[in-house]
């Protein structure tokens, strides 16, 4: 009896503190914890296969009637704050929608990228930096802008008035 106490055997122990002998068994385990990460690794591949084909580009046809010279015009067109990519991009603003004051332009644009479908967007007036107004002459006549929505708001990337007929 001595020997079961001066072995600890009165202090109880955790049941995961207690050695194991066996190879096996610790080869499990760490197995075990390999799988479920494979496991996980394998259904996050899955879930991004399943939701890639979302954000795919179309071509619907809508500019395959254009003019190949005010295409590329349009593509090569350029602000101070960058590129303004294409007319696919742009949006052509009503007379009613921009106006000019001393020099400095303003245009009505909605409040958020997109809206909730059957519900009209609320617009609100958004001062165009200097920096966004194409120079160089307007070639389609139409007053056009480049918005850009973000978690500060919209912005304008490009500005390109119009005749304001």
């Amino acid at each position: 009896m001595s020997n079961w106490i001066d072995s600890g055997g009165d202090e109880p122990r955790l049941y995961n503190a207690r050695p194991t002998n066996c190879k096996s068994e610790r080869r499990r385990s760490g197995g075990a914890t390999r799988w479920r990460g494979v496991t996980r690794l394998a259904a996050a591949l899955v879930l991004v296969g399943l939701a890639a084909p979302i954000g795919h580009a179309r071509d619907r046809g809508q500019f395959a009637n254009t003019n190949a010279d005010l295409k590329a015009w349009f593509d090569g067109l350029r602000s101070g704050k960058g590129p303004c990519c294409s007319d696919a991009d742009g949006s052509a603003l009503s007379d009613t929608d921009w106006d000019s004051k001393d020099g400095h332009y303003r245009v009505r644009l909605p409040r958020y990228g997109s809206g909730l479908e059957g519900q009209p967007q609320e617009l609100v007036w958004v001062d165009v930096p200097e920096e966004a107004v194409i120079s160089e002459p307007n070639r389609v006549g139409r007053t056009m802008v480049w918005p850009i929505y973000g978690y500060m708001g919209v912005t304008v990337r490009c500005f390109m008035p119009g005749s304001m007929t």
